[in-house]
Formats: structure tokens, sequence, C-alpha cells
């Protein structure tokens, strides 16, 4: 029954924003006192912390195909679950530093463009 209620939730909670990540989070924390705890570097830490976890997933794999079809449910789940940690942590410490993450990264493609302009090849 609970991988039923984890796929129907993946299916549900599709197109989620940042925005709503943000204030999810926020409320989460809120409601449990947690705010005291959520200073710009503590945050950091957290992320940093968590990419040290994503990164064990892919230590010692070598290079992995796109879609990761050589990978079990369950290695897929636990990278998903590592993935979500650090995008949490990331919309909360973009939050808590009074920025808009979306429009951020979306500044920083334009920018990206601009500094990396298509080039044909001949």
């Amino acid at each position: 029954m609970e991988n039923n209620s984890y796929e129907y939730s993946r299916k549900v909670m599709k197109d989620v924003s940042l925005r709503e990540l943000r204030d999810r989070l926020a409320e989460f924390a809120r409601v449990r006192g947690w705010d005291q705890y959520h200073s710009p570097r503590n945050l950091l830490l957290a992320l940093v912390g968590e990419v040290g976890e994503l990164s064990e997933i892919f230590q010692w794999k070598g290079e992995v195909e796109r879609g990761l079809p050589n990978w079990t449910s369950d290695d897929k789940e636990h990278l998903e679950e590592e993935l979500s940690d650090v995008l949490l942590y990331l919309v909360q410490l973009a939050d808590v530093c009074g920025l808009d993450l979306g429009q951020a990264a979306l500044t920083k493609i334009l920018k990206n463009a601009q500094k990396y302009p298509i080039t044909k090849s001949t």
C-alpha cells in the first residue's frame, strides 16, 4: 500500500512551483518552532551535508546512463529523496536570505546565454 501512495503522490504533485515549496517549507518549520535554527549559515551547512549524501549515491558507480536504466526502483527512490533534500534546503536558504530563487535562476540562464552564445560549426 505504501508504494501505491508513493506513486500516487508523485502523480498528483506535478509541476510544483518554487513559491509553493517555499511556502510549505516555511509553514513546516514555523509550526515546529524550527525558524530559530534556520539561519543562512545553518541552512548552508545542512545543504552541504545533503550534497554529500547525494554524492555518495554516485561515488562508486562510475558513469551512469541517462534515465538510470540499470538502477532499481529503490535506488531511484533513494536518489529522489536526496535530490529533494538538496532542493528543499536550497529553497529555504534563498527564502531566509530574502531572494527569489526562481527569478534568480531565470536571470542566470539569460546571463549564461549572453556569455556563451550559440556558435555555428562549419
